[in-house]
């Protein structure tokens, strides 16, 4: 039964890890490209 589970944890485990690590960098990466695409916005209305 441990033994399973070891195994369950050690399958599912590693793809739930880099599932979340991939979604926290693009985030980051998303938030840049809002505040980039906000400061052209504001640059284009000034103009």
């Amino acid at each position: 039964m441990s033994s399973e589970l070891l195994n369950l944890i050690a399958n599912v485990g590693f793809p739930i890890a880099v599932s979340i690590y991939l979604l926290v960098r693009l985030e980051a990466k998303l938030e840049v490209l809002t505040v980039s695409i906000n400061n052209l916005s504001n640059a284009i209305k000034s103009n």
